[in-house]
């Protein structure tokens, strides 16, 4: 039985690779930042890039970090667009998120009143103008704060032990 191989018939039917070219400093920082970057979304973006630095082909990237192929390529445009920093930027696609905006305001609030739930966080959230978010969204924003869920509620990752214990 001969093999079966597609052929495109010419190039412009074959799928559009981006060709990507990888500094040594972007090499090492790719590699340090997707075991060491807070969101582990962007630690999924770093790997994903590290990989493709190492010409690891895609369709073995996206098992290799659970995502699809969709996903890669705009991680993979990201990088082209802005380099290791742009893939740290969680609301790459939105110049200015609207909960970056009132950043501190949230912070200062969620710390001095924690929400018991993500929900009521969300609650919370959607009392100042123009914020409605899902409770994945408020959720990783909190995380990006550095709050962390506890089982009494939201608290502080950092702060007193003896409050924490609380």
């Amino acid at each position: 039985m001969m093999g079966h191989h597609h052929t495109p018939l010419n190039k412009k039917d074959a799928p559009r690779m981006l060709q990507l070219t990888f500094s040594e400093a972007d090499k090492q920082a790719l590699h340090y930042e997707r075991d060491h970057h807070p969101p582990p979304r962007v630690q999924q973006r770093m790997e994903a890039l590290w990989l493709k630095s190492q010409g690891v082909p895609h369709h073995q990237i996206a098992p290799l970090c659970a995502i699809c192929a969709t996903t890669l390529r705009s991680y993979l445009k990201v990088y082209q667009r802005g380099g290791v920093e742009a893939l740290k930027q969680l609301n790459f696609h939105c110049p200015q998120s609207t909960l970056s905006a009132y950043r501190d305001t949230i912070e200062t609030h969620v710390r001095e009143h924690p929400p018991p739930t993500i929900n009521e966080a969300v609650a919370m959230l959607e009392a100042l103008p123009g914020i409605r978010r899902s409770p994945t969204q408020v959720r990783l924003f909190l995380t990006h704060l550095g709050l962390h869920r506890r089982k009494g509620g939201v608290l502080p990752a950092t702060g007193a032990p003896d409050v924490q214990e609380e």
